[in-house]
């Protein structure tokens, strides 16, 4: 299944219609989800047309409005992916959450704070690499450095006086502690690398698959992999 998520306060532009090509590509089942419909509210004429014209763009299995900031539709959403998706076997444990190793779920959680903290200010081209993770007995040290793409960006994630980043790191720190049970020290630092989306050296290194073998193939042992804690 796919679900494809649109402004549905904004014109549908070409990096929309680039990602409804790849949609369309793809041969499974879709979902439309119309975001950020509270900001129709004004104006719940636009609604209704809007989601006649998004039925016309490709067979969606459904066509969703709903407001990810409010809440709204989210019910619903759950309800119609349990439904559309087919049953199949179990293939992990109960406890396990997730099959991702846990240095990825701790570079997402501080990502995830970046992209909240900033809001809009600091495009999407954010990356952040796990460049240190030593798990203790009952306390974990793990230093990451966040990448982005200009100087001025770089300001904005810092801050007046290193508040932003201060901010961001707390956040993440509650989080990771949430999620391996035990107080965490976390150090982050703030990194330039120029247009490191172009560069396939440095997207290669950000795979999780690759730091993984490499860390296997460092110390004969796996990583660590997130369980419910």
């Amino acid at each position: 299944m796919v679900l494809m998520m649109v402004d549905a306060a904004a014109p549908f532009g070409r990096e929309d219609r680039a990602v409804l090509d790849l949609v369309k590509k793809s041969g499974v089942p879709a979902f439309l989800l119309l975001n950020k419909i509270d900001l129709l509210r004004r104006d719940r004429s636009k609604l209704l047309p809007l989601i006649d014209r998004s039925t016309k763009l490709h067979q969606f299995k459904e066509v969703l409005p709903l407001s990810a900031r409010k809440g709204e539709g989210l019910d619903l959403l759950l309800k119609k992916m349990v439904a559309a998706l087919p049953k199949g076997p179990r293939y992990f444990p109960d406890d396990q959450i997730t099959d991702q190793p846990m240095r990825f779920m701790v570079s997402e959680a501080v990502r995830e704070q970046v992209l909240l903290k900033t809001n809009q200010e600091v495009p999407h081209s954010v990356s952040v690499v796990i460049e240190q993770f030593e798990e203790g007995v009952k306390l974990s040290r793990i230093a990451a450095a966040i990448y982005c793409e200009r100087e001025g960006q770089k300001r904005i994630l810092v801050g007046k006086g290193g508040q932003m980043l201060k901010g961001i790191g707390t956040a993440a720190r509650l989080a990771i502690e949430q999620m391996l049970g035990m107080k965490v020290f976390l150090q982050l630092f703030v990194k330039v690398k120029s247009d490191w989306r172009d560069s396939r050296d440095f997207v290669d290194q950000l795979d999780w698959r690759r730091q993984l073998a490499e860390l296997v193939g460092a110390t004969g042992t796996p990583s660590h992999w997130s369980r419910r804690v």
